[in-house]
């Protein structure tokens, strides 16, 4: 009898059998209100409303990725929230120009497809990554900028407001303490990290395994001539392909010179980083040693998280599909992250 033949009968059978597919992780939403958050000037009450701020923009987008809609559903509707909130440099809460405005960028991008919208320098749209959405889907262009982009608001029917509706009096303040030590030829008080605080920015991974990327941002206390940091930048402050996504804030000025959001994504693809060791790298390493300084969040396809910073707060935050909020604001809190044990009370 030949024994070989029971053999590679059963050898082919184990090659016909399909490996057990990798499990999905499931979906995942993340968040930052913005790195350069300070213990000292932050009061317990304003602490407090960050974390709340941050919890509701969780809830939101989470709802969107429980209904089973796209990854850029999520990251709108929780971005949506934040720049809706005074707290955070974006939307309502945004910072004043030298001139006295307020000027407004963001952008969005859709990993499955690559397609991208952003918008800079408008002065009286309510939600501009709702603008920056339109822009992506309902145009030829990727940047839109000022009063163009305002038209194309009015064209798309993007809700529009005064002026005078992103005016908070905590902003209106750190402008007249800028323009005073400004005219007394002094070095400003505030540390420049500070004068960034509070761009706001989402990552989402949907139950089709899709990644998307947004972040919105008021700009720097007391910009001149018209200034455009990272944020409604492309590969600067966003960035999102088929397995990465990344939204940054910080000293823009360093994010676009090192195309940040990117340069994380291109580590992730050709150096085969993960989300900790590449944010890591550019975040903590590459930027600084230019003089910058700043944070990021990082979501990979396969459910990967990062959030690396390097200032002495940023408020971040996730949730997956079980709709458990995650939530901090300093660095020395303890914020497990999807996939490890949850932190020692």
């Amino acid at each position: 009898m030949n024994v070989l033949r029971p053999l590679c009968a059963a050898l082919l059978l184990f090659a016909t059998v399909p490996a057990p597919a990798a499990e999905a992780p499931g979906t995942l939403l993340v968040i930052h209100g913005g790195a350069g958050l300070q213990r000292e000037g932050t009061s317990e009450a304003d602490e407090a409303a960050l974390r709340a701020a941050i919890t509701l923009a969780l809830r939101r987008g989470h709802a969107e990725l429980a209904a089973g809609k796209p990854a850029l559903d999520a990251v709108t509707a929780a971005i949506t929230v934040l720049e809706d909130d005074p707290h955070f440099n974006a939307g309502k809460g945004a910072v004043f120009t030298h001139d006295g405005r307020n000027e407004l960028d963001a952008s969005l991008m859709d990993g499955a497809t690559r397609m991208a919208g952003a918008v800079a320098g408008v002065h009286d749209v309510k939600n501009p990554i709702l603008l920056a959405r339109e822009v992506m889907q309902h145009s030829p262009h990727v940047m839109m900028a000022g009063a163009g982009a305002e038209a194309f608001a009015r064209e798309r029917g993007v809700e529009q407001v005064d002026p005078s509706y992103f005016r908070t009096e905590r902003r209106w303040q750190q402008l007249q303490r800028a323009l005073k030590e400004d005219a007394a030829g002094q070095a400003h008080a505030e540390p420049e990290v500070a004068k960034h605080f509070g761009t706001v920015g989402a990552l989402a991974l949907d139950g089709e395994g899709h990644l998307a990327a947004g972040t919105s941002t008021g700009g720097m206390t007391d910009k001149r001539y018209g200034r455009i940091g990272d944020s409604p930048i492309i590969g600067a402050g966003t960035y999102a392909n088929d397995r990465c996504a990344v939204s940054g804030t910080g000293w823009g000025e360093f994010y676009i010179r090192v195309s940040a959001a990117h340069e994380i994504c291109a580590r992730m693809a050709y150096l085969d980083e993960t989300p900790v060791q590449a944010g890591e790298a550019v975040i903590n390493r590459e930027i600084p040693a230019l003089g910058g300084d700043g944070g990021a969040i990082v979501l990979s396809a396969d459910g990967q998280v990062a959030m690396p910073f390097n200032t002495e707060g940023m408020a971040r935050g996730w949730i997956g599909a079980d709709g458990v909020p995650h939530v901090a604001l300093y660095s020395d809190e303890a914020l497990g992250l999807p996939g490890e044990a949850a932190p020692a009370p």
